[in-house]
């Protein structure tokens, strides 16, 4: 039987499971592996036997990662289908696995023995009650269990917590552990997802896209046991805990861009107003003319990184890495280039003034020395930074309009 590579787009040839046709299996447990040796064995005999205290059809399939001690041969010897996967990588691997899948529902988890794949009913059942995607939790806030020694304090403590925190933050997701390797889905809904990630991303890829696409989600406690391997584990704290990171950062731009954006934006023209009419006294701090020029780079600065939010935000969109967000479409109504270069003509209008005042009050002075008139300076950064604003909302909104002519427009 040919399976299409997740990635490559070519075909590679599986072994079928006895007794499995196309349209008969009902579910796959699918294990991700990598010179598992050590425990696959045991992993793929609790699945089985899960299946048999389960009562329904299915099919116990392991992604193999390239293994080179004998994993796939243990495998294939208890009964378990092998998919082949060519490209490395934790994502890369479920990505096949879950092409190759012959049931309806998955069940995925590692092969490495910390969790425990004869405890499956709880999965089973919340799928039966139409959830899209069951999320085992393993931590104790979420009433799952993680034995002594099974979890390093790093993650325990800081990774997992955090970015599954940081995870509710950002998309509001109905789940107390993010990165949980044990879930249960409906193959069909998690196919429309179209996840992409090929490293240890894709566990929270998967939590995002399901959330934002409105699957339905619901979590069950689980219990997370020491691993059976003697080897170090493939997951790298710091290098996967910071990829994991990056990816829901590019996934939330208005975390990433927008809000940063307009934190900068409000500190900058706040402290520009205070400090229009003369130096602003805190306490022993004189605030004067150089405080309000970098109050002016932040307006700049964050003015700027409020339209990358944007951008982000619309390209995301037309790639369709984002569900379609009826905000953008409102906005996009009420839009127009025209709009967007009357204001950016405006700004520079005004700009253009200030600086006439500035030069007028400097001619006065038969351009020379300004010494001791403030006012003056003021009025030149704030020319200067009124001026800058303008050009950025030209080209701004220019590059919005190219990016509209993709199929988020004003007229659509």
């Amino acid at each position: 039987m040919a399976v299409l590579d997740s990635r490559s787009g070519e075909a590679e040839e599986i072994e079928s499971a006895p007794g499995a046709r196309a349209g008969e299996c009902h579910l796959t447990i699918l294990m991700p592996c990598l010179n598992e040796a050590e425990t696959i064995e045991s992993c793929v005999r609790k699945a089985l036997g899960s299946l048999e205290r389960l009562r329904v059809t299915g099919e116990v399939l392991v992604a193999d990662n390239g293994s080179t001690d004998g994993s796939i041969e243990l495998a294939r010897g208890l009964g378990a289908r092998v998919v082949p996967v060519s490209e490395r990588g934790y994502g890369a691997a479920l990505q096949a696995g879950i092409l190759a899948a012959k049931g309806d529902w998955i069940v995925m988890g590692d092969a490495d023995d910390s969790y425990d794949f004869s405890e499956l009913a709880p999965f089973i059942s919340k799928l039966e009650e139409g959830y899209d995607l069951v999320m085992g939790c393993r931590l104790p806030r979420g009433g799952g269990t993680i034995v002594p020694g099974a979890m390093p304090w790093k993650h325990r403590w800081l990774g997992n917590p955090g970015l599954s925190w940081l995870g509710q933050l950002f998309f509001h997701a109905p789940v107390t552990d993010f990165l949980c390797g044990l879930r249960a889905f409906s193959r069909a809904a998690i196919l429309r997802l179209n996840l992409l990630a090929p490293g240890m991303e894709f566990a929270c890829e998967m939590v995002i896209k399901a959330t934002m696409h409105g699957l339905r989600i619901t979590e069950v406690p689980i219990t997370l046991y020491r691993d059976g391997r003697s080897r170090a584990p493939h997951l790298r704290t710091w290098r996967d805990g910071w990829r994991t990171l990056r990816f829901m950062l590019l996934f939330s731009p208005r975390w990433l861009f927008i809000w940063p954006g307009i934190a900068m934006l409000l500190i900058g023209s706040a402290g520009m107003l205070l400090m229009s009419g003369g130096p602003l006294a805190v306490g022993r701090i004189q605030a004067e003319e150089n405080s309000m020029l970098v109050c002016g780079m932040l307006m700049l600065i964050g003015y700027q990184t409020v339209f990358f939010g944007l951008f982000t935000k619309i390209y995301s969109h037309l790639i369709g890495l984002r569900p379609e967000d009826t905000r953008l479409e409102r906005w996009f109504r009420h839009f127009s280039l025209e709009k967007g270069i009357l204001l950016g003509l405006g700004l520079l209008l005004c700009g253009g003034i200030l600086l006439l005042v500035a030069v007028s009050r400097w001619a006065a002075v038969h351009f020379g020395t300004l010494a001791g008139d403030e006012l003056t300076h003021r009025l030149v950064i704030w020319s200067v930074v009124a001026t800058t604003l303008g050009i950025q909302t030209v080209f701004n909104s220019f590059f919005i309009s190219l990016l509209g002519l993709r199929g988020v427009s004003p007229r659509k």
